[in-house]
């Protein structure tokens, strides 16, 4: 992404939230997608100004790389066909389902948009 390596997509994800390009690259050279978003979550720095303007988006591109670059991963989401794909995360209520099945399920919307972008 960005001309850049990146181990996962929450790497590339949470160095997004940052314009500063040292941290960004500490965020990039994180050894864990846990530890990336522990440091993406921190507020040491200040996240950019239209970060919630532009997050869904952000995922979007780094989700459709990841299926675009991976072969196997991208056979896996195209088998699901037109199902529903709901992100099971009891305790997020944007990205995921949330507990009790109100979240706004984001990341399920953008593997769908993925699916449907790389089924043509």
């Amino acid at each position: 992404m960005d001309g850049l390596w990146w181990a996962t997509t929450e790497h590339y994800f949470q160095a997004q939230k940052f314009e500063d390009a040292a941290y960004q690259q500490k965020i990039r050279n994180a050894h864990s997608a846990k530890e990336a978003a522990s440091l993406g979550r921190s507020r040491e720095l200040p996240i950019r100004a239209d970060w919630e303007q532009v997050k869904d988006e952000v995922m979007y591109r780094a989700v459709l790389k990841k299926f675009q670059t991976h072969k196997d991963i991208r056979e896996l989401l195209l088998s699901t066909g037109i199902e529903e794909i709901v992100e099971n995360a009891p305790g997020d209520y944007y990205w995921g389902c949330g507990k009790d099945g109100t979240g706004l399920n984001k990341l399920g919307k953008i593997l769908q948009r993925v699916r449907a972008e790389l089924s043509g």
